[in-house]
Parts: structure tokens; sequence; C-alpha cells
């Protein structure tokens, strides 16, 4: 695809997405918008899946072990066709499937349920080696949050992951530098990320976490090496909406009608911008 149609899809994720959050008056909003560059990579440039068949044992998996930003996830994998867009209106409500973390049993698409932080990233080690061990070619990509990677099992996966050669294995981390209580570098500083992640034995890349060539050679690069991939993608929590945007506040409530509805004005103008293109 074209990064203009890249760049339609991410618009319209964010639409969905906020859509999402309004409605149920609850959810995780502000990950959400700074994760959908790298979800719309994932899912419609990257990784080798079929919506018609989302158990195929040849599929590339996800887990999205920061499991609160399903607004991202569901709104992505309705674009990419795993279910019907109408769904997403039944988010976090009884009379649907879609709950706030990720739920592998009913929402086609999702490879693992998640939500307790860093417990995703140990699945996907585990994905990863057992593809090995079967000497499948599939590959496991997990997305982390990063305020999750103060959470000690993350670095417990890491070691488990360089011992076994998991080169199948391609991590991202959303660096957005905000989390529930605040900056990261207050609650748990734990940056340089790509000095502790190199001694742990990994292989270390960067990306614009918002842009399409960037994610592009960076996923590109992950590939064929003999050891596990991270890639540290900066990021703006809140990505799209001027008064979410670096706004740690936002990490997980939403929007009144009033602020839903200049949220919605914002991103339909970016939106329509990429429509007329």
């Amino acid at each position: 695809m074209t990064n203009k149609e890249l760049r339609r899809i991410a618009a319209k994720g964010r639409l969905l997405a906020m859509d999402m959050v309004y409605r149920a008056a609850s959810g995780h909003i502000g990950g959400s918008l700074s994760a959908m560059e790298i979800l719309t990579e994932l899912y419609f440039e990257v990784m080798k899946i079929d919506p018609q068949n989302p158990r195929n044992p040849a599929r590339d998996r996800f887990v999205m072990s920061k499991g609160h930003c399903t607004p991202a996830l569901y709104s992505v994998l309705a674009m990419r066709g795993f279910s019907d867009e109408k769904e997403l209106s039944l988010f976090r409500s009884i009379s649907g499937h879609l709950s706030g973390h990720p739920d592998m049993t009913h929402v086609p698409g999702v490879d693992m349920s998640t939500g307790s932080l860093g417990q995703g990233i140990s699945a996907a080690v585990g994905m990863a080696l057992a593809g090995k061990i079967d000497k499948k070619d599939y590959r496991v990509y997990a997305l982390l949050g990063d305020g999750e990677c103060a959470e000690g099992q993350v670095w417990e996966a890491a070691a488990s992951a360089a011992k076994y050669g998991l080169s199948n294995l391609c991590a991202i981390v959303d660096v957005n530098g905000l989390q529930i209580d605040g900056r990261t570098a207050d609650v748990m500083p734990m940056e340089p990320f790509d000095e502790k992640f190199r001694a742990f034995g990994w292989d270390v890349l960067y990306a614009d976490g918002h842009d399409f060539d960037s994610l592009g050679e960076a996923f590109r690069k992950a590939q064929g090496r003999e050891k596990p991939t991270v890639i540290l993608a900066k990021t703006v929590k809140g990505k799209g909406v001027s008064f979410m945007e670096n706004n740690a506040g936002w990490h997980g409530k939403a929007p009144n009608a009033e602020q839903y509805a200049q949220a919605m004005a914002e991103l339909s103008a970016v939106y329509s911008q990429m429509e007329g293109q």
C-alpha cells in the first residue's frame, strides 16, 4: 500500500477508536491514539495474515502486551476485515464480545488474551519458541508500552528470548513518555531502553512511530537477524487530538460530549484531508 493509503487507514482508526471510548464512557484512548500507525503498518503491510482464516497455523502472530489499548487494536482488526465495523459500537458492552482487554476466545484476529502488564511479551516469547521448536517460519510481534517496561516480567521474558535465540520475535515499545500516573521518567525511570535491551542480548532499532517510511524500514531491518529485535518507536500520547496530546490525564479516560465533539472535529478534518488527496 502507499503511505497515503496507510495514513488514511490510521486517520479512520483514530475516529473509530474515539467513538468506541465515547460510546462506552470507558476505555484507554491516549495510548490507543499513539499506537495507531504502528498497528496499521503491522496489519496492512508487515504481517502474513488472512482475515478469512484467522487461525491459520502458518500466520504471523501479534500480541498486544499493553492490553488496555483495545480501541486501537479492535479498530485495526475491523478495518483489516476480521470483523464488521458495526460491532465496534458494542465495545465494553454486555451485548458484545469486545471487552476492554483483548479476548482470544471471542474476537477473531486476537492471538492472545492480555491485560496484566508484562505478561503479553512473555506469551509472545512462548509463541516464538514454539515456532523455533516446530521449525515454522512464522514471526511473532508484540507491542509494549514504555510504562509497562517497568514490570520485571518484561525483562525475564527478554532474557529468555535471547537465551533461546528467538530471531523470529520482534517487540515494539510505544515510547510516548507517559503512563497513568504521569511521566514514565518520574514514575519509574527505565531509560535508556536501547542499552538495557542490548545488555539483555537483543538487537535494537529505532523508528518514528507516526511515520510509515520509518516504521516500514525498521520492520524490514528486523527480519533475517540472529537475535530477537526490539523497535523503539517514538510516539505522542493522544496523537491527533490537541487537548489529549502529551497529556497523561487521557491515559484511561473517556471524553464528555463537548470534548468528544472537539476531538471528532479535529480527527475528521485530518481524515477528510486524507480522503481528498
